[in-house]
């Protein structure tokens, strides 16, 4: 067999060597128009072949980011809401099917995000999802900025912090905890305790504005704490700046330590997983999903008063609880997934490092956005919302000082978060006249008729009169008389 083979070949060598003297000439010329030809009619392939490929990676990814997330089934709810907005202008609805229209966006946009992080890195993705997760909240937050409604944008982000530290870092330790019984999981404890500082650093930021204006030792009154609000966050952004830096650049072993230890003792390399699309295409999606979610947001913001006066529900359940609620999808989903993988590095990178990025980053630049904007926005949070926010972080900061996770730490912080949200649900804002009236407290409305004819020289007046609504304790009464002034005149003011 072999030597019949051998034989067809030499045949055929000699076939070749006599037909090319005799027709060399002809040769040369087919030759000659191949060679001119052939580029040509390669590019022209080679064109359609990358037309045809992009066509259908194009396809793919619209196929693994729109349709094969079932998520994606709330997604119609956000053209509904623009359309009930122009024909029917009832804010509940455009409220509620603006939070369902969002849901799913802010969810894609994180997948998006872990997507990049496939080609970026740990350290460098891990920065990425905790940013993008947050792009819904700012654009909330500079759509409600530039409407004028700053307390809508405090609370907002208030919730967004306490949401990731709470709700979503809760949720995961409690279900990497049921998935993990039997082992006790483990997380970098040197990271953590960065997290905190870097917290309790932010509390301390938005405190003392507020101390300052409530126990009424400005030296200017209404500029002081707005003066060293605007101080406080420009030092707390060079503060993020320095810890990127020192993430990133300075000390990125300590950061990379724990991940770098699992992928060595991984003993199947198979499990390990691989992009589903391409870094450009992930960066188009993030674009798309950006500006979708920006035009959503507008609905959203416009809608809010109207649903809190339609709901009668204050408006700081709905800022404080719901908005971030929806804003923190795309955590939820990611930090409960990598909490069930046993990754809880990534955990605490996207839930506590998502809150760091908030209050160190997001919330002072919004200050410094609202400063170039002529907004009068502060890190003036109020009594109530800063001891909330402070109380957090020292029970997270607690939680996390062991370095270790179980179900029943994840229990205890989801319970905190209950108390939290029935906490802003009883709670009435201070700083909204609107809120004071809803709340229907008693002693507001004869202050009314009261504040129609006083003037600011006219304390005593307003003393006496609280006085007189609570004969059987004075010293309450005149109290709650200035009260009622100060917030009517704040309203009036503002």
């Amino acid at each position: 067999m072999f030597q019949e083979m051998g034989s067809a070949g030499d045949k055929l060598d000699l076939q070749l060597d006599e037909e090319i003297p005799f027709s060399s000439s002809q040769g040369t010329i087919k030759i000659d128009s191949l060679y001119y030809e052939a580029p040509h009619i390669a590019s022209c392939r080679s064109t359609r072949v990358l037309t045809k490929m992009y066509q259908i990676s194009l396809l793919r990814s619209i196929y693994i980011v729109i349709i094969k997330a079932k998520i994606n089934l709330l997604l119609p709810f956000g053209p509904l809401a623009i359309l009930l907005h122009y024909l029917t202008g009832k804010h509940t609805w455009v409220f509620f099917f603006s939070l369902l229209g969002i849901t799913p966006l802010a969810e894609r946009l994180g997948y998006a995000t872990e997507q990049l992080a496939f080609y970026t890195g740990p350290t460098v993705g891990g920065l990425l999802n905790a940013t993008f997760g947050n792009a819904t909240e700012m654009i909330i937050s500079l759509y409600a900025l530039n409407n004028g409604m700053m307390r809508v944008v405090k609370q907002s982000l208030l919730g967004s912090i306490l949401s990731n530290m709470l709700l979503v870092l809760g949720c995961a330790f409690f279900s990497g905890g049921i998935i993990h019984q039997q082992k006790v999981q483990v997380f970098n404890k040197a990271t953590a305790i960065v997290n905190s500082g870097l917290l309790l650093m932010a509390v301390m930021g938005l405190l003392f504005p507020a101390v300052l204006h409530f126990t009424h030792t400005e030296l200017h009154f209404g500029k002081s704490q707005l003066a060293l609000s605007r101080f406080s966050s420009c030092i707390m952004l060079v503060a993020y700046a320095s810890y990127l830096f020192f993430q990133l650049k300075s000390q990125p072993n300590l950061y990379s330590s724990m991940s770098e230890d699992e992928e060595h003792n991984s003993a199947d390399p198979e499990e390990e997983e691989a992009p589903e699309i391409t870094q450009w295409e992930a960066i188009g999606w993030l674009a798309v999903l950006t500006i979708w979610i920006s035009v959503l947001s507008g609905y959203l913001v416009d809608a809010i008063e109207g649903a809190s006066d339609s709901l009668n529900m204050p408006m700081s359940f709905i800022s404080v609880i719901l908005l971030p609620i929806v804003g923190n999808a795309a955590e939820h989903a990611s930090a409960i997934m990598f909490a069930m993988k046993d990754k809880l590095d990534i955990t605490l990178g996207v839930a506590i490092g998502s809150s760091t990025q908030i209050s160190m980053f997001v919330i002072p630049f919004c200050v410094v956005v609202g400063w170039f904007m002529g907004k009068p926005m502060d890190l003036n949070f109020q009594l109530f919302e800063t001891a909330t926010l402070f109380i957090t972080v020292l029970v997270v900061a607690f939680m996390l000082q062991e370095g270790t996770s179980n179900y029943f730490k994840g229990l205890m912080l989801i319970l905190c978060y209950l108390i939290v949200a029935a906490s802003f649900f009883v709670h009435v804002d201070p700083s909204n006249g609107r809120s004071l009236m809803q709340s229907k407290q008693p002693w507001f409305y004869p202050c009314l008729g009261q504040m129609s004819t006083s003037t600011p020289g006219n304390v005593m007046n307003i003393i006496e009169a609280g006085q007189l609504l609570y004969p059987n304790d004075d010293w309450i009464g005149g109290m709650k008389g200035l009260a009622c002034y100060n917030d009517m005149f704040r309203v009036v003011r503002y």
